[in-house]
């Protein structure tokens, strides 16, 4: 990369694509990009002085081959215009994981992998790091709420690393160590079965040098990994790190005594609600504790964690009406979820909107998506994001809504959305998805508030 004074990155829109954007421009190099749409992130990238276009134009592409290094991702078609161009003309052209794992390369890589449950926790660990004062870098998967961005830049050797399964990037980290959240089959256009997903994690686990902290249940074994292994559960006093004397508030919130080895820290509390985050937390803190953290200052950063944006994003919290966004866009996550919103609001009536994310996600797992999306008591299911994907004959939302049993159900298309909530009674409702549906969490946001 010292050969390069210019970045250019195809897909710079992207959460992952946009940090690594901003980390070269934190460093001097010269750095602009093309995306398929405007959004609130490339704003952003734009105001920090990035140079950002929004049509498939080789004209926008730096001329000096020489001088710039192409980085895409592998959600971009090969046959895209700038790609072809780059790749036809001499370009150093790269994917998004292998420039992330030469930038961990001879550092101390901390990396979160998993399913699902790895965004919260490597913002977490970023967080609790740099409150504590020890301060790392950090590349994540989401717009942390304390720092308001997917980039911490630090000065000491330390770097967070959200580790993607899609496409096998973890495969490019050696970490010294890593946390494993979860290990469900997902990104079957990639892996085709668990059998393969759960390969690919083993493969990642034999590339940790130093500890390894796996969830509870995952199939993890020594003859996976050299590293040592410990584990970690919401509630299981078998894992080395676990929460014991929960105490739920009414609200969501619950405090509760974190124990691992040799270490017992009483009175803890998520800065964030819900029962999944405190999972989330117990994983960050062990990583956090195994690396020589002071408990107290532990404890403190759990307190003060904000989340990440879309991550549970609590939006409207009233007696009468309640709005959360959540990026969840895989059954076992909206189960998930569904489970922490009844425990924060028991008794309440549930509405959620889904917007499914890719045809192959929604033939591959249409009966789990009906199952979770099942226990709302209203269901307001929108067509598919295809992000990357071209339609497959026969797949649409309509193979999920057939099979959901939740007392009421509708079927739209987003551009009908709006005009249906004008009209539509809300106690608690919840925008589930991982496409564009986040455009519409300021205007639902705006319309409940104007209720109150």
């Amino acid at each position: 990369m010292a050969n390069y004074s210019k970045i250019y990155l195809i897909g710079i829109g992207g959460i992952g694509m946009s940090a690594i954007a901003r980390y070269f421009n934190a460093k001097g190099y010269s750095v602009s990009g093309y995306d398929r749409t405007p959004s609130e992130l490339t704003h952003e990238l734009e105001a920090e002085g990035i140079e950002v276009h929004y049509e498939d134009n080789t004209a926008f592409v730096p001329k000096d081959p020489e001088n710039t290094m192409v980085i895409y991702t592998p959600a971009i078609p090969h046959d895209m215009g700038e790609l072809a161009y780059v790749n036809e003309n001499g370009y150093k052209t790269v994917k998004r994981s292998r420039v992330l794992g030469e930038i961990t390369d001879g550092k101390r890589c901390l990396a979160i992998a998993g399913t699902h449950g790895k965004t919260t926790t490597s913002t977490l660990l970023a967080h609790i790091l740099t409150s504590a004062g020890e301060g790392c870098s950090a590349f994540l998967g989401g717009i942390s709420k304390n720092y308001g961005t997917n980039l911490l830049i630090g000065d000491n050797d330390i770097i967070v690393a959200e580790a993607d399964e899609f496409d096998r990037s973890f495969l490019q980290l050696h970490p010294e160590t890593a946390v494993i959240t979860a290990m469900d089959a997902d990104h079957l256009d990639i892996y085709s079965d668990i059998a393969h997903v759960k390969a690919a994690f083993k493969e990642f686990a034999s590339q940790v040098s130093g500890t390894l902290i796996a969830k509870t249940g995952l199939d993890i074994s020594p003859e996976d990994t050299h590293a040592r292994i410990l584990r970690y559960s919401y509630d299981n006093p078998q894992a080395d790190f676990y929460a014991s004397d929960q105490e739920p508030d009414g609200c969501g919130y619950i405090t509760f005594t974190l124990n691992g080895p040799s270490v017992r820290i009483e009175g803890c509390r998520m800065g964030i609600p819900g029962w999944v985050n405190v999972e989330n937390g117990i994983a960050a803190a062990a990583v956090a504790l195994t690396c020589g953290l002071d408990p107290l200052k532990v404890k403190e950063a759990l307190a003060s964690f904000q989340g990440v944006k879309r991550r549970f994003d609590i939006h409207l919290n009233t007696p009468g009406c309640a709005y959360i966004d959540d990026y969840a866009h895989h059954p076992k996550e909206i189960s998930a979820a569904i489970s922490s919103i009844r425990e924060m609001f028991p008794g309440r009536r549930l509405t959620a909107i889904f917007q499914p994310h890719l045809y192959t996600r929604t033939r591959d797992f249409s009966d789990d998506f009906a199952k979770a999306l099942s226990a709302a008591d209203k269901l307001i299911l929108l067509d598919i994001y295809p992000a990357r994907e071209e339609p497959i004959p026969g797949v649409t939302s309509g193979i999920i809504f057939d099979k959901v049993t939740a007392p009421e159900k509708v079927l739209l298309k987003k551009e009908q959305l709006m005009d249906y909530l004008k009209d539509e009674p809300v106690d608690v409702l919840v925008t589930f998805g991982a496409g564009n549906i986040d455009r519409f969490t300021g205007p639902i946001t705006e319309l409940l508030k104007a209720r109150i």
